[in-house]
């Protein structure tokens, strides 16, 4: 899904890697057999609306744009049919789209936000935070 032979990876995030970014990690999850429809569920038609605040989001966690205003905790706690392995394909995702866009070392700050996100809306989840694989 993300296109890699056409890009030098990123040094220093900006509105066009972040939209990127964004883009890229929404294809695969719609894409994945077990996120597609969940998400598709929550957002139904609103897909450019939904990337859009992720746009945002994003572009205020790594640009400090604070063009995101929003609620995530709540939005998500909302969502029916939430899996404890679901984060985990989450942040393979993640992983894998932050590391087809930017240098190592920007792909590992994103995925630290997103760990401290996954954990946060675990535990609302389920009551506490997910065991580490032995």
């Amino acid at each position: 899904m993300i296109e890699t032979q056409h890009f030098s990876l990123i040094e220093q995030p900006d509105a066009e890697s972040v939209h990127r970014l964004v883009h890229g990690f929404y294809a695969e999850v719609r894409a994945d057999a077990e996120l597609g429809p969940l998400f598709d569920g929550a957002i139904g038609d609103h897909w450019d609306t939904h990337l859009a605040r992720m746009v945002d989001f994003w572009s205020t966690v790594m640009l400090g744009a604070r063009s995101f205003r929003g609620d995530v905790f709540s939005k998500h706690m909302a969502l029916d049919g939430v899996q404890p392995g679901h984060f985990a394909t989450w942040l393979q995702l993640w992983q894998r789209t932050t590391e087809a866009i930017f240098i190592p070392e920007v792909a590992r700050e994103l995925q630290t936000v997103a760990h401290g996100i996954a954990r946060n809306l675990f535990r609302g989840y389920f009551g506490h935070l997910p065991e580490r694989a032995h």
